[in-house]
């Protein structure tokens, strides 16, 4: 089954171009550590989801690129069609000439319904190109224009068209410094909106992958190509495919419906966060050895702390005793920062996979109270290595690990719509104060549920 990737705003296009990159260069690198017949099957698979077929050979990527400027799409094209090795249908894409000027409310009231029915042909076309659709998966920040209020439209236009899909957005969560000075009722309108169209959220903070790309990939100069680079390893270590079942030869058909079978069993929670391990640079690698054993722990002790990296994990945080009544597993969470576990999912790709003990997953004192740990982990495998690394382990978690940053971002947009600050550029367009007030309310539901698991 295919998937149909929607790349929108600089943001979206930029690492929709870093994630299908990595996928096709991973699917085509040598080094897979399996047969070639296995090789061979895994490459299908990725093809039929991801990529569709020219006449020439050429793959072509199942996505339609959307950005109100054309500077970064002409990039986007061209930088994937001088790879030589895949690249976008430039029939696909669907730019103007007047950005989004960073109001969420320009991209949702003005650009949506303007070019509604332009992108939504361009979203159709591809769709008829699958033979079977597994949904689609939304690239795009939440401190934006375009990205983030275009986004949340075309989300929820998908919703309206496609209800029987499933739709993954994939959204970028700004520094906490600030690149935009709105960029708080950005994000506070872009989750609202998602949340009520979209299946699961899959959430990367800029700041998180700031520090892999600091600390582990040891670069210097950090540019938001590296960023997209890193968070297209995580995705695609999540999205390449696995074997269907624990002894199985064959790969799952329908990724995304078995992302949102495993990690979203309420629709009152569907952030999602990912993590991987390990992730280093070339240099480093050459002289490191991995076990399964040292790796799932590792993995296991950055969900419990609900730490991004494995670098500066802090192992005094410990899980709850199980048995012990509901009022002290609480205070224990708050006290030692304990990240509660609603549904987590293992994905493990390299040498010897079948022999990797993920036991220490299925203690039902990570998880909430209300799911048994045999509904709440899931663990998928696969004898084919991931990009260079000889064994690999990806984590995608529903869990507390967004409410801190999820409350600051409400506190600080709360307080500026107290004081009215910039109101006026958003009411101009059509969203008014109650618009606001929804979002604050809903978001404010969803950070109480969270901590209450």
């Amino acid at each position: 089954m295919s998937i149909v990737t929607v790349q929108l705003g600089q943001c979206g296009n930029q690492i929709g171009f870093e994630v299908f990159d990595a996928l096709f260069s991973d699917s085509h690198c040598p080094q897979g550590l399996c047969s070639k017949r296995e090789n061979e099957a895994y490459q299908a698979s990725c093809k039929e989801r991801f990529f569709s077929e020219e006449e020439n050979g050429v793959p072509i990527a199942r996505a339609v690129l959307v950005d109100m400027e054309p500077k970064v799409i002409n990039q986007t094209l061209s930088k994937a069609a001088h790879s030589g090795r895949w690249k976008y249908d430039q029939h696909s894409c669907f730019c103007q000439k007047q950005g989004s000027g960073n109001n969420w409310a320009y991209g949702y009231s003005v650009h949506g319904p303007r070019h509604k029915e332009s992108i939504m042909d361009l979203i159709q076309k591809e769709v008829e190109k699958c033979d079977s659709l597994s949904g689609f998966f939304i690239i795009m920040s939440m401190a934006g224009g375009t990205g983030s209020g275009l986004g949340a439209f075309v989300t929820q236009n998908l919703q309206d068209q496609y209800s029987n899909s499933l739709k993954m957005n994939q959204i970028i969560w700004p520094y906490g410094t600030g690149e935009v000075i709105v960029q708080n009722y950005n994000s506070i309108l872009t989750l609202s909106h998602l949340y009520r169209s979209s299946d699961a959220l899959l959430v990367h903070e800029n700041d998180a992958i700031h520090k892999i790309c600091a600390k582990l990939m040891n670069i210097k100069q950090i540019s938001f190509r590296d960023i997209n680079q890193v968070l297209a390893h995580q995705l695609g270590s999540v999205f390449q495919p696995t074997y269907s079942g624990e002894g199985s030869w064959h790969y799952r058909r329908n990724p995304l419906g078995d992302l949102m079978e495993n990690l979203v069993p309420h629709p009152e929670f569907k952030m999602l966060g990912v993590g991987n391990i390990p992730q280093m640079s070339e240099n480093s690698l050459a002289y490191s050895t991995f076990t399964w054993a040292g790796l799932l722990k590792r993995l296991r002790q950055m969900l419990i702390s609900n730490a991004k990296m494995e670098e500066g994990i802090d192992w005094q945080v410990r899980p709850p005793l199980s048995g012990l009544p509901t009022l002290s597993k609480m205070s224990t969470n708050k006290e030692f920062h304990f990240n509660t576990s609603i549904a987590n999912l293992v994905i493990l790709r390299g040498k010897d996979v079948h022999s990797a003990d993920v036991g220490a997953f299925k203690d039902p004192a990570l998880y909430t109270s209300w799911l048994e740990p045999v509904h709440a982990f899931s663990v998928w495998k696969t004898q084919r290595a991931f990009s260079k690394y000889e064994k690999s382990a990806a984590l995608v978690s529903n869990s507390q690990f967004l409410v801190k940053p999820l409350d600051v971002t409400v506190g600080k947009a709360w307080n500026m719509f107290a004081s009215k600050a910039y109101i006026h550029q958003y009411t101009k367009f059509g969203i008014e104060e109650e618009d606001f007030l929804d979002s604050f309310t809903l978001l404010e539901q969803v950070i109480a549920s969270y901590c209450n698991l």
